[in-house]
């Protein structure tokens, strides 16, 4: 899950993350009015959306005065930034984060991640903030620092402090910076973080350390623990198709291509997109319906599969162990009969009740391609789409 800036640098402040003060505004007067009350000489003007690169895009403008922050802010609102992260669709904005200008003497970056390398906690820093790590590590990996952060101790005043000097933070300084980096990486643990993103720490002239941008991600199987950051929850920033599947606890994820995926088992839906990808198709979702899935959940996933417009054709991938071919069936007809099929299905069955739920499909009346194997099933989609 995501959350915006501003929402961000709010969770890091409660742990004593020093972050510029800063007002959210949904309307240009809201922005106006917000900018009197930080009271600076300069105010900066920030799209809020749930993506990166908003700068680049046009989302972020300095204003030194009123007049100028009127003009930003209703230039910004309701525009739809095209970034990187965002697809060429861009994104809209509806919010903005007014906050107060301040004296960057020098940028870095520092994150906090989950290494599935060493499967532990790893903080990392560079020199090189306010571009995108991924080209930093790209063009100049050795400029990124790590320190790997032992679990049963947690990070420890030392590493930070290595990193720290390693990153060349002004030594007047490097105290402060070991306290900011302790209290991240206490937020990351204890709100569940997928990942912990300050790009860019800036040190400033008055001699702060601060967090000018926030990017906080959260790990979706932990939010039952936190009701305050659920709250936090921006539908609006969501994929439609993927908010509807939540609330049938499906594991759906939006793609870019034309063939709708409805697999049963995580392992198993990776392996159908990828042998899809093999033949020349184009998975248009991942869709993990479970191992107990009903055939009220069955005929929620195939509508969400059918509202995709994208979708020119449909493959069912199920093998039966806990869940039962006939539940699958069933569900795929009734959704097929309620929206009207109007696009090619092959479906491939195997496991527990394959025979009843074959038969099931065979005499619903529906135009069904059947699939002897998994590949098959994939070639037979693919042609059909193409």
């Amino acid at each position: 899950m995501n959350i915006h800036e501003y929402q961000g640098k709010s969770v890091l402040k409660h742990y004593g993350v020093v972050v510029p003060e800063g007002k959210v505004a949904f309307t240009v007067d809201e922005a106006v009015e917000a900018a009197k009350e930080l009271g600076t000489s300069v105010v900066v003007v920030k799209a809020q959306i749930h993506a990166g690169g908003r700068g680049k895009a046009g989302g972020v403008k300095v204003a030194k005065n009123l007049d100028e922050v009127r003009a930003y802010a209703s230039e910004i609102l309701g525009k739809v930034l095209v970034t990187h992260q965002t697809g060429p669709e861009g994104k809209e904005v509806k919010r903005l984060l007014i906050e107060q200008g301040c004296d960057i003497k020098k940028e870095y970056y520092v994150g906090v991640v989950l290494d599935r390398g060493t499967g532990r906690v790893t903080m990392m820093a560079s020199e090189e903030g306010g571009t995108e790590i991924e080209e930093v590590a790209e063009h100049s990996p050795e400029k990124i620092f790590k320190e790997v952060i032992d679990p049963a101790v947690g990070m420890q005043a030392f590493q930070a402090r290595k990193l720290a000097y390693a990153i060349n933070i002004p030594g007047a300084l490097v105290n402060k910076a070991v306290k900011f980096m302790l209290a991240l990486y206490t937020a990351f643990v204890e709100k569940d973080c997928s990942i912990a993103e300050i790009n860019p720490l800036v040190v400033t002239g008055d001699g702060n350390v601060m967090a000018l941008d926030a990017k906080l991600n959260f790990d979706s199987n932990a939010l039952y623990r936190h009701k305050d950051i659920v709250e936090l929850r921006d539908l609006e920033e969501e994929d439609a198709k993927e908010i509807e599947a939540s609330k049938y606890d499906l594991s759906y994820i939006a793609l870019d291509g034309n063939i709708g995926c409805m697999v049963n088992g995580a392992g198993l839906a990776m392996a159908t997109m990828d042998i899809i990808k093999y033949y020349g198709g184009d998975p248009a979702n991942f869709l993990d319906v479970g191992g107990g899935a009903t055939k009220e959940k069955v005929t929620e996933a195939f509508k969400i599969i059918l509202s995709d417009e994208k979708v020119k054709g449909i493959f069912v991938n199920i093998f039966g162990g806990i869940m039962k071919c006939d539940i699958i069936a069933d569900g795929v007809i009734a959704a097929a009969k309620e929206l009207g099929l109007d696009r090619p299905l092959v479906v491939r069955l195997e496991g527990t009740n394959v025979d009843l739920g074959k038969k099931m499909l065979n005499e619903s009346g529906l135009n069904i391609v059947a699939a002897d194997s998994m590949s098959d099933g994939a070639q037979k989609i693919v042609a059909l789409v193409k």
